[in-house]
C-alpha cells in the first residue's frame, strides 16, 4: 500500500535579482523585459575581455530594515546577504511570523538554501590577513561567512528553524535542486514548511574563472542591455549575475489550516546526473541525461506532455542553446508548432550562477499565478537550427497573456548534473 503523500504549495516568495529587489519590481521588470545587465569599470580596469554583468541594486535603507547594525557589522559576504534579504522577503510574503531569539525553535519548519561562491570575498581577505601575519585581525566571524552553509545558518537564526536546515551546491543546478529537496521533504511528512532557494555573490574572484575560459560574452561592453541573446542566431556567451531567490514551500493541510494563500503547486520534478559519459563532461552536459531528468520530472508530476503551457529554459547565451532545445523536443516528442512556449529569464539577469535556477522558479511561479509568459529578449534573430525544431511563435518576444496550468523549469550544472521542477496551478 502507497504511503500517503503530502501535496505542496507555495505561499511565499523572495528575490534579489540584477534587474528587480522585490517581487513588486522584479515582477514589474520581467514583464516589461528589462534587462539589469550594466556595465563595470572595475572589470574594464581587471582587463577583463567580458566587462558587463549583472548586479542586484541593495539601498541602505533595505540593510537597516532587515538587519540590525550588530549583524551589518558581522556581514559582509554579499552571497549570503542577498540569500537572507530573498528569504526574508518570501516569509513575510508567506505571513509567517519571526520568532524571538529566546523562543523555542519551530520544529516543523526548515530550509534547504543553496549556495555557490558567496563568500569569497570575505575569503580573500582572512588569506591576505593570514599571509601578513595577522591572523587575530581576521575578528570571530570569518568562518560563519564562509562556510558553505553560511546562508542556511544565518536564515536558520533569524527565524528559529527547528527542522532541517542544509546547503546544497551542485553549479547551476543548485536552486532547482533545493527546491525539490525541500518539496520532497514536505511531501514525505518529515517537515510541514521549508523555506527553499539559493544564492551567489558578484566580484571579478568569481567570474574571473568563466572568462578565463572564454565562456562569457566579450563582444557587447558597449551595449550591456543587448550582451545576454539566449536562442540567438548572434549569442556569443553568457552574461555573469547575481543575487538570490526564494520559496515558501507548505503543505497543502498546513497552508489552508493558517488561511495562506497559494501562488501555485509542486506535481513533482527528478534530478539526475549524466556521468560525464556520452559526450558529457565537467562543463558540457550529456544529452541523454538531460533528456532523462524531463522525463523523470514527468513521470513524477504524472503530467503528460502536450500539458506543459510553458518551459523555463536553462539557456545561457551559449552553444548549448541548440542542444538543450533539442533535447527538449526529443524528451517531450514535441517540436513544430506542437512544443510549449519557452523563454529565458537570462535574457534579462545574465547567468546569476547558484542563484539561477531560484531566481527563475520565482519568475515561473509569478507567471503560473499571473498567467502570462514574460519576453525572451535579445532574441530577434532565433538560431535557425532551433527554428528547425520548434516554430518561432514558441519564443515570445514580448509579454503574452496565456492561461498557465503546468509550467516545467530546468537547469543543467558544471559536473554533467541536471534537474527539472514542474509547477502546477493550484486546484482546491
Amino acid at each position: 500500500m502507497e504511503k500517503h503523500k503530502n501535496r505542496v504549495v507555495i505561499t511565499g516568495l523572495g528575490v534579489v535579482a540584477p534587474n528587480g529587489v522585490g517581487i513588486p519590481d522584479f515582477e514589474k521588470a520581467i514583464k516589461a523585459g528589462q534587462s539589469g545587465i550594466e556595465f563595470i569599470s572595475e572589470l574594464e580596469e581587471l582587463n577583463f575581455r567580458c566587462q558587463v554583468g549583472g548586479v542586484p541594486k541593495i539601498t541602505d535603507e533595505l540593510l537597516s530594515a532587515s538587519f540590525t547594525e550588530l549583524e551589518l557589522k558581522r556581514l559582509s559576504a554579499k552571497g549570503v546577504i542577498y540569500g537572507i534579504l530573498a528569504g526574508l522577503e518570501a516569509w513575510k510574503d508567506a505571513d509567517l511570523t519571526f520568532a524571538e531569539s529566546d523562543a523555542e525553535p519551530k520544529w516543523e519548519y526548515g530550509t534547504v538554501f543553496g549556495s555557490g561562491i558567496s563568500g569569497i570575498n570575505t575569503l580573500r581577505d582572512a588569506i591576505y590577513r593570514t599571509d601578513d601575519l595577522k591572523v587575530r585581525k581576521l575578528g570571530t566571524t570569518m568562518v560563519e561567512q564562509t562556510m558553505p552553509s553560511a546562508i542556511s545558518a544565518f536564515l536558520a537564526g533569524k527565524l528559529g528553524l527547528g527542522n532541517q536546515v542544509t546547503t546544497n551546491a551542485s553549479a547551476c543546478s543548485t536552486g532547482t535542486e533545493s527546491i525539490l529537496m525541500a518539496y520532497e521533504r514536505i511531501r514525505d511528512g518529515k517537515a510541514q514548511i521549508m523555506l527553499a532557494g539559493s544564492c551567489d555573490a558578484d566580484s571579478p574572484h568569481v567570474w574571473g574563472g568563466f572568462d578565463a575560459m572564454r565562456v562569457l560574452n566579450y563582444k557587447s561592453n558597449e551595449n550591456p542591455k543587448a550582451a545576454s541573446r539566449p536562442m540567438a542566431a548572434d549569442a556569443s556567451g553568457f552574461v555573469p549575475g547575481s543575487g538570490a531567490g526564494a520559496l515558501v514551500l507548505e503543505s497543502l493541510d498546513s497552508a489552508k489550516a493558517r488561511g495562506a494563500k497559494i501562488y501555485g503547486e509542486i506535481a513533482g520534478g527528478f534530478v539526475n546526473s549524466g556521468g560525464q559519459r556520452g559526450g558529457g563532461t565537467m562543463t558540457a552536459p550529456n544529452s541523454m541525461g538531460i533528456q532523462k531528468c524531463i522525463e523523470g520530472a514527468l513521470r513524477d508530476s504524472k503530467i503528460e506532455p502536450h500539458e506543459i503551457d510553458l518551459i523555463s529554459g536553462h539557456l545561457t547565451s551559449t552553444m548549448g542553446d541548440v542542444p538543450e532545445i533539442e533535447n527538449w523536443s526529443t524528451a517531450l516528442r514535441l517540436s513544430g508548432k506542437k512544443f510549449p512556449r519557452v523563454n529565458s529569464l537570462k535574457s534579462m539577469t545574465g547567468h546569476c550562477l547558484s542563484a539561477a535556477g531560484s531566481i527563475e522558479s520565482v519568475a515561473c511561479v509569478l507567471q503560473l499565478a499571473g498567467n502570462y509568459a514574460h519576453p525572451s529578449i535579445n532574441c530577434e534573430e532565433v538560431h535557425p537550427k532551433i527554428l528547425e525544431l520548434i516554430d518561432e511563435s514558441c519564443i515570445p518576444h514580448e509579454l503574452i497573456q496565456q492561461e498557465n496550468t503546468i509550467i516545467a523549469k530546468s537547469s543543467f550544472g558544471f559536473g554533467d548534473v541536471n534537474s527539472c521542477i514542474i509547477f502546477k496551478k493550484y486546484r482546491a
